[in-house]
């Protein structure tokens, strides 16, 4: 069996820089961002990627497509294809900190803490990774959904997702659409993830059905958007000649509470109603001095 690397809380490889060892100036979010966050949502065309650490991921992930591969009962989830058709392919798993050291060394990564912890207000502490993948020519949707309709397991809703392209994302293969402003809204039910885009146009109000105008978010590979748990999001199929390609890293902040008695993950031990997040599977990622 593999070593599940969740029993690290620390960097393992040189691939990141230590946030002990950097200027916390140098990767944090202008005032102007950080606003532009709060009226919208959203704030996209953060590099929080180098080109050559883009390629160690790449070059883990390619190994993470065999079902088989060495470390796949770590996996939280594992969809192949979460779609079920086989002509629009989206494959979605959750756990690849576990299993390779680049994807567990991403999560200490200061691009992507420092400002995690200014839009949340405080310490980041990890929740769970994704892998959200459309192949060439036959890549699926990710139909229109707010994220914290999938996390009312926990709360209070201080939970803050950082989506980072592993290829380029643009309108053609599938990048980004938020819905500006709809991070104020009340919560929707869910209407599914993989499938129909026209969905959620069930459960909107009309005065929510006039605002809604998604915009597209491209992003060269390595850039990052960091979204709010509210705002209504979703990415159209890929037909294009290459993937599209991304790695999700879902954070709370430190203090963030269980609202279960059941597992909050697959595989993960119960953390007891009430008790804030920790243990093994939820490490504190970052600490602003």
């Amino acid at each position: 069996m593999a070593t599940d690397l969740a029993t690290l809380h620390h960097p393992i490889t040189d691939l990141f820089p230590r946030a002990d060892a950097v200027d916390p100036e140098a990767y944090r979010l202008s005032e102007a961002q950080v606003a532009f966050y709060h009226e919208h949502g959203y704030v996209a065309g953060i590099r929080v990627l180098t080109d050559e650490q883009v390629d160690v991921l790449r070059e883990e992930l390619a190994g993470l497509f065999d079902p088989e591969h060495d470390g796949h009962e770590l996996w939280h989830e594992y969809h192949t294809n979460e779609s079920g058709d086989p002509d629009a392919v989206l494959f979605h798993a959750l756990g690849a900190w576990r299993i390779r050291p680049g994807f567990h060394d991403a999560l200490w990564n200061p691009a992507f803490t420092i400002p995690a912890a200014q839009l949340l207000g405080g310490a980041v502490r990890f929740w769970h990774d994704q892998l959200f993948c459309k192949p060439a020519r036959h890549g699926g949707v990710v139909a229109w959904h707010q994220d914290y309709s999938y996390w009312t397991r926990t709360k209070p809703m201080r939970h803050l997702t950082c989506w980072i392209g592993l290829d380029d994302a643009t309108e053609a293969n599938g990048c980004l659409h938020y819905v500006p402003g709809s991070h104020h809204w009340e919560l929707l039910p869910v209407t599914g993830l993989a499938g129909d885009m026209d969905a959620i146009q069930t459960v909107l109000t009309e005065a929510q059905r006039d605002r809604f105008r998604p915009v597209a978010v491209p992003l060269r590979k390595g850039e990052a958007s960091f979204h709010h748990p509210h705002i209504v999001h979703g990415s159209y199929g890929n037909r294009t000649d290459r993937p599209r390609r991304a790695l999700v890293l879902n954070v709370v902040r430190d203090g963030v509470c269980s609202d279960s008695d059941e597992p909050l993950l697959d595989g993960v031990p119960v953390v007891p109603r009430g008790r804030p997040l920790d243990g093994p599977f939820f490490p504190l990622l970052y600490e602003p001095a």
